[in-house]
């Protein structure tokens, strides 16, 4: 038999001085990992208390102590004037592997059992070291005004009337936010809601999968733009539902066509973006609006209104949603509060009748019920002091700017070869190419010009070759570069043909 000597156990033991836990656990916890792990094999024969208190540094009455404990523990035997073994019957026939051969394994990489897995909620989005990356419209955080929200959070965190909020409560979320939110969404949106008809969720998506749990069933059809966004479309997916597409024009989605497919099949609800229809940008008209409400009282769907970027409005008209006329509870309002300010301080909600709110909370109640409580109280007292509303009067300033340079580029390089319209509000635009061109092919060019243009944003079949951009994220001259790459990478693709 190989000595115990022999093998490295200070590759496996490691002591931590200046941990709570105490040596001789410390050591019996590792002795243990590597047994279960296959590196200490049943019946070796480990050293003697003194040989190996050398080896670790430590007293060798810790050793004792942990041969002792590894016994009590049935992971070995002790036998006098004999040593001390791996627990095995026969301990003498078992054939030690050479120090060379033995590893210390990691974790498993694999389960050894089987669970049902999805394809549909694979991640779509691709990533990237690079100097420019185009996204679909996200605002620019190097503009917020980081140490006015920073203020506020750490004013709240040391306000003793605050610290009694940290408790748990039978609500989810903070009441005092709710109660904010509503009247901050009745002001600007033309809403007439209270605290109770209001969910407060992680985002937009979080809210339409807490939404589909409770509406869909497998096999319902759920309509959406021939063009829309993919990552909601997974999620009703991914609850069994049908996926039926209408078309949509400059006035948003043709309601004359959703009427003719309610007439000979049932629906269960339309998602759709009415503010700044995703991709493509287009406002929902007021007499289309009002169609739909009429449609869906008619034949009895629900209309999920999905304002993602409402609080991006450049023109004086600005266009109330849907959900503020809506008089027979057939609408149920989906948004973002917060897209200017910093990451963490972005929050989702849900507005609809109380009911359906009660029914959402269930289900919130499982997976976030407390929320963030104390990020929810600064929001609300944003809102109070009125500093949310100076913030976002900046920002939009800023981003109608931006809007304002992309154009003039766009129109400076491409000109006559595209085909876009200035967009009333959010923070991109969408651009169709007038001639043949390979999307996919352009944006894999413009890779070896540090400029990452991820699939999600194009759009390339026999009657469409587009692409949405977002420009909020963007400074002048980042605009400018990453636009002169993308005309090269054009050029470049044309002459390699």
């Amino acid at each position: 038999m190989s000595s115990p000597v022999n093998i490295p156990f200070q590759s496996f033991i490691s002591i931590d001085r200046d941990s709570s836990t105490s040596i001789y656990l410390q050591i019996t916890f590792q002795f243990i990992n590597a047994i279960q792990r296959g590196y200490l094999p049943t019946g070796l024969k480990l050293p003697g208390s003194r040989t190996l208190s050398e080896l670790l540094g430590v007293h060798r009455k810790t050793i004792i102590a942990v041969y002792e404990e590894l016994d009590a523990q049935g992971w070995v035997q002790i036998h006098s004037n004999r040593g001390t073994f791996i627990l095995d019957k026969e301990p003498e026939k078992i054939k030690i592997k050479s120090s060379e051969s033995l590893q210390l394994y990691s974790y498993p990489r694999q389960t050894g059992f089987s669970f049902n897995k999805t394809n549909i909620l694979d991640n779509p989005y691709e990533y990237g070291d690079f100097l420019y990356r185009w996204n679909d419209g996200t605002p620019d955080y190097r503009v917020t005004q980081i140490e006015t929200f920073t203020k506020f959070y750490s004013a709240s965190l040391k306000r003793k009337q605050n610290q009694k909020k940290w408790a748990y409560s039978k609500e989810e979320g903070s009441i005092y936010f709710r109660k904010q939110l509503s009247n901050y969404l009745n002001l600007t949106r033309g809403l007439h809601i209270s605290d109770k008809n209001i969910l407060i969720t992680r985002g937009v998506d979080a809210s339409i999968y807490i939404i589909s749990q409770i509406l869909l069933e497998k096999g319902d059809k759920v309509v959406v733009a021939e063009t829309s966004y993919f990552a909601i479309n997974m999620i009703f997916q991914k609850n069994g539902a049908q996926i039926l597409t209408i078309p949509i024009d400059k006035y948003g989605i043709q309601v004359d066509k959703l009427r003719e497919l309610c007439e000979h099949t049932t629906i269960r609800a339309l998602y759709l973006t009415p503010h700044n229809h995703y991709p493509t940008t287009v406002t929902l008209s007021g007499s289309r609006r009002m169609e739909l409400l009429q449609l869906a009282d008619e034949f009895g769907f629900v209309i999920l209104e999905d304002d993602y970027d409402y609080e991006f409005q450049y023109d004086k008209n600005t266009t109330l949603p849907i959900a503020s006329a809506d008089t027979n509870g057939m609408v149920v309002y989906v948004g973002s509060f917060g897209k200017t300010l910093p990451p963490g301080f972005r929050t989702g909600f849900v507005v609809a009748p109380e009911n359906l709110i009660y029914e959402m909370r269930k289900y919130l109640g499982i997976i976030d019920r407390e929320g963030d409580i104390m990020m929810e109280q600064v929001l609300g007292e944003l809102i109070e002091e009125g500093e949310i509303h100076r913030h976002l009067k900046k920002s939009i300033k800023i981003y109608q700017q931006r809007r304002n340079n992309f154009a003039n580029i766009l129109k400076e390089t491409f000109g006559n070869d595209i085909n876009y319209q200035i967009p009333t509000g959010g923070l991109a635009y969408w651009i169709e190419w007038q001639k043949s061109v390979n999307l996919l092919k352009i944006s894999q060019e413009c890779v070896k010009y540090n400029l990452l243009i991820p699939r999600t944003l194009l759009y390339q079949n026999k009657s469409i070759t587009a692409m949405r951009i977002g420009f909020g994220h963007l400074t002048t001259e980042e605009m400018k570069n990453s636009i002169e790459i993308l005309s090269k990478s054009i050029v470049s693709i044309s002459t390699s043909h």
